[in-house]
């Protein structure tokens, strides 16, 4: 079977990779801490859980509008505009099977060969993959663990071209946890302002954060509203990763274009949990409030553990659930590294260099486990570190 040569564009996601390789250890009877997969390890909130066995009964089990439900889009509109102090309506919303779609969807809609876009790396590896597979040329920006792991405004002027078609952002930002600060962001609109170019603005981790003030959106600046994707979804803030759903804010042409890609490949989202979706976001919100501050707890208490291995040096992120420890003081490869805490360690990570080439060096943990399990995963680590010479 000869296949596409579009097909030798795609890559792949390295955190089912290890996932993969860890639940095969544990099929032969190793014990493996999971901090390799991002996924909340709450249970989704009883109230969307009723309203998903509602709609079930009510026969909320066909087919729907290929954009949304009206009246999800309508809460997602309502919700966008309050956080982000915009007016969109729901003429502006596509709701998808999982947020993914949506960075799929748009970058096929707006980007082809010859275009350029930007996006950071290390970054969630999918931008790259999906800028390649529709012809267009991946333009990486370094995230700087210098600047809080935020990037260099003038090394992202630097590599503004009459060719920049896209921009990706995401803050908080995966795989760090960092987020770009909010004169960044302004800066960031003002350069962009004049130049025909959209931006996708990732911001699936927007309601986890540590600090005082909500992580800045570029679609909140002047004239940017005009020329930004809001790509966001109910995996992570609802921890609903199973339940596949996801939206996009933006221009309401691009709407219609998202939904012809949608109709020639999913149809529709399952109206089912579409009615979830929307009790969601209009119902209680202190199960979000609790798990954030439960994953500000674990952060504070990992990252000053991690600390303490011998050639380790954590920052401690602002936002996600995410660890990005810079282990160089081991002087190990961090790809060797991520495979030998698995192997001998039994901690499942991720090479940050599955990232991008910027990640080299680093490794990713996911502190959306419990506190036990954690703590046990840097005892673990403490026992094999003999293994390796850290820099003094």
């Amino acid at each position: 079977m000869k296949f596409a040569e579009c097909m030798s564009r795609l890559g792949g996601e390295s955190a089912f990779e290890v996932l993969t390789r860890a639940r095969a250890l544990e099929a032969t009877g190793r014990s493996v801490i999971h901090l390799e997969i991002g996924e909340p390890d709450f249970a989704t909130p009883p109230h969307i859980v009723e309203a998903a066995k509602r709609a079930l009964d009510e026969g909320w089990t066909h087919y729907g509008p290929t954009p949304g439900l009206p009246e999800l889009r309508e809460a997602i509109a309502v919700h966008v505009s309050g956080t982000h102090g915009i007016q969109v309506g729901r003429e502006n919303v596509s709701a998808t099977p999982g947020a993914k779609p949506i960075l799929f969807f748009s970058i096929l809609a707006l980007v082809e060969p010859g275009d350029e876009a930007i996006y950071p790396d290390p970054g969630f590896p999918i931008y790259e993959s999906m800028i390649r597979f529709a012809g267009g040329t991946p333009v990486p920006m370094p995230i700087e663990e210098a600047r809080g792991f935020s990037f260099d405004l003038n090394r992202f002027r630097d590599r503004l071209t009459d060719k920049t078609r896209l921009v990706i952002l995401n803050s908080p930002h995966n795989p760090t946890g960092g987020a770009i600060p909010r004169e960044d962001i302004a800066a960031l609109a003002a350069m962009l302002a004049d130049r025909d170019v959209t931006v996708l603005s990732d911001e699936i981790y927007a309601r986890m954060y540590y600090g005082e003030e909500a992580p800045a959106s570029i679609a909140s600046f002047p004239g940017m509203a005009e020329k930004t994707v809001i790509m966001d979804g109910f995996s992570k803030t609802y921890a609903m990763t199973g339940w596949r759903l996801g939206y996009g804010v933006m221009p309401e042409p691009l709407v219609e274009a998202v939904s012809k890609l949608m109709v020639n490949s999913n149809s529709c989202t399952a109206s089912f949990t579409q009615r979830a979706g929307i009790a969601a976001l209009t119902g209680p919100q202190d199960a979000v409030v609790k798990m954030v501050r439960e994953f500000h707890r674990r952060r504070d208490a990992f990252c000053g553990a991690l600390n303490q291995v011998p050639g380790f040096r954590c920052a401690l992120p602002p936002g996600a659930f995410y660890a990005f420890p810079n282990v160089t003081g081991t002087r190990m490869d961090s790809k060797y590294l991520a495979d030998l805490l698995l192997n001998e360690a039994g901690v499942a990570c991720l090479d940050g260099g599955c990232f991008g080439p910027y990640g080299k060096g680093y490794l990713r943990f996911s502190y959306a486990n419990s506190m036990d399990n954690l703590l046990e995963a840097v005892e673990r680590i403490k026992i094999v570190a003999p293994r390796w010479t850290p820099v003094t």
